[in-house]
């Protein structure tokens, strides 16, 4: 099973979104040479505790500073964007690191319903049905085969032309988006960390109704969540107390400083209802985690997402991980 990293690029009080960014480059540096196989960066719209809106910018800065790391985004929202503009933009980062770009699409708006209108050039917010058309024509321009009925068809190139453009994942939290994938025959990227749905009967039903005359012959699942590991599950639950605030406060504002958790409410919190709860602990109990929601998954790939106060004790949490799991 390989591991990666989802980052969200969270700032912790106390520090700037700059700050945040360059966490982000120097996490990506760290867990390349601890051997975990790729590195994805969110979008986040409107969210003063996520620094990450242009993930194809902090891409290119961490493709960059690294060597082997596979980095992309866990995702584009393809909705507010061109579909050739966002082709033309990864076959750049392409074109500058061969062979090591993931392109993952949402169709989510990684914000609330007013900013995704302020992001719109037509100030109407984006409709749903019309993303499987976006997804197939940013294919179509990825690969330089758009379909003879396109309008750009023989006119249009995105450019630069690649010899190996960008996979597309699919991410996902819902039986919509999956079918979607399975239709399209792509990866799919499931967002447990997100979403209370029944995820292992969707990625199931995702492996049956894949389409192998797609564009990959075979179904690919992989599954992000939530993990916060430490030296010890007392030392892993008292980092996970800040981010349990910060989720009650609906992800508003920067990440609250232990002192200041400890403040707002003696004893332990709890995770809003609308999410799942993270998997934290020693490296054992996490381990133990990670493999039981692999095996209900039937993943792939497991993708850690971990969000805390200091950013050496989310290095740390990686460390451990890969430890554990002898990357």
């Amino acid at each position: 099973m390989r591991l990666s990293v989802l980052d969200q690029t969270p700032i912790p009080a106390g520090s700037s979104a700059g700050d945040a960014l360059r966490n982000s480059i120097d996490l990506a540096v760290r867990t390349e040479a601890l051997g975990y196989h790729r590195y994805w960066v969110a979008e986040h719209h409107n969210t003063l505790g996520l620094a990450g809106s242009a993930p194809e910018i902090l891409v290119g800065h961490i493709a960059q500073a690294t060597e082997t790391l596979r980095v992309g985004t866990g995702g584009v929202m393809l909705p507010h964007y061109s579909p050739l503009k966002v082709a033309e933009s990864f076959k750049v980062l392409s074109a500058l690191h061969p062979g090591r770009i993931d392109l993952g699409l949402g169709r989510a708006p990684g914000s609330d319903q007013v900013t995704a209108v302020a992001l719109s050039q037509t100030r109407q917010p984006p409709l749903a049905q019309h993303y499987p058309a976006m997804v197939a024509e940013l294919d179509g321009w990825l690969r330089d085969a758009l379909p003879e009925e396109s309008a750009f068809h023989g006119r249009v190139t995105a450019t630069p032309v690649v010899e190996e453009p960008p996979p597309i994942f699919l991410l996902g939290s819902s039986p919509d988006s999956a079918a979607l994938a399975a239709h399209f025959g792509l990866p799919l990227a499931f967002a447990d960390f997100i979403t209370m749905a029944d995820g292992p009967s969707i990625t199931h039903a995702y492996r049956r109704q894949y389409d192998t005359d797609g564009r990959n012959a075979e179904p690919y699942v992989l599954i992000a969540a939530s993990v916060i590991c430490a030296e010890t599950d007392e030392e892993a639950q008292a980092l996970a107390e800040p981010v349990k605030l910060w989720r009650q406060r609906g992800l508003s504002g920067p990440i609250p400083t232990p002192e200041e958790t400890a403040a707002h409410r003696p004893g332990p919190l709890d995770i809003p209802a609308q999410r799942k709860p993270m998997i934290v602990g020693s490296p054992a109990t996490v381990k133990s985690g990670v493999e039981e929601m692999v095996r209900a998954y039937g993943a792939d790939e497991f993708m850690a997402v971990t969000i805390v106060w200091s950013h050496e004790a989310r290095v740390r949490s990686y460390e451990l991980l890969a430890d554990v799991f002898a990357l």
